[in-house]
């Protein structure tokens, strides 16, 4: 979408935004998430949800000032700490000055995932299904395969 944009690129075809994250030009057009590229400290923000959701927070706040006839306001980025899963009671967790990894980084993240989801009937359900998989290893295999690799041509008709 960017490259039909009238605008700068960076890498990885980014599009170069106002501080307030409109489209240079164009104020009353917005670019967040993945396709923004803006920089704080001198590196660009990383591909990550919490930079979208937050741009798409200002973006939507900005748009509303604009209908009332007042200045758009300038993106700040807050970070609120990086989780990474690596494997079953395996994960890493910085938030803020404290850093945590293994049994315990992994339940943090697992509790802030939950936290995450909106309705308490959705965090249900998905806390039951982790439960069971975590407790029951229910893993189905799943194998994408070329074609013509099946002896047979349907792969859900098996051979006579």
């Amino acid at each position: 979408v960017v490259d039909m944009l009238d605008v700068q690129q960076a890498s990885l075809g980014r599009g170069g935004v106002e501080p307030t994250l409109q489209i240079p030009g164009h104020p009353k057009a917005y670019i967040i998430g993945d396709a923004t590229y803006w920089q704080v400290d001198g590196e660009p923000l990383p591909m990550v949800a919490p930079v979208a959701v937050q741009q798409a927070e200002r973006a939507a706040k900005n748009i509303l000032l604009g209908l009332q006839g007042e200045q758009a306001q300038d993106f700040v980025y807050k970070n609120p700490g990086s989780l990474a899963t690596i494997g079953r009671n395996a994960a890493v967790a910085s938030l803020g000055r404290f850093q945590f990894r293994g049994f315990v980084a992994w339940i943090i993240w697992l509790i802030i995932h939950i936290m995450r989801l909106v309705g308490f009937r959705n965090r249900m359900v998905v806390l039951i299904n982790w439960a069971w998989d975590y407790l029951f290893y229910d893993r189905a295999v799943r194998l994408i395969m070329p074609d013509g690799l099946w002896p047979w041509t349907n792969p859900q008709d098996p051979p006579e």
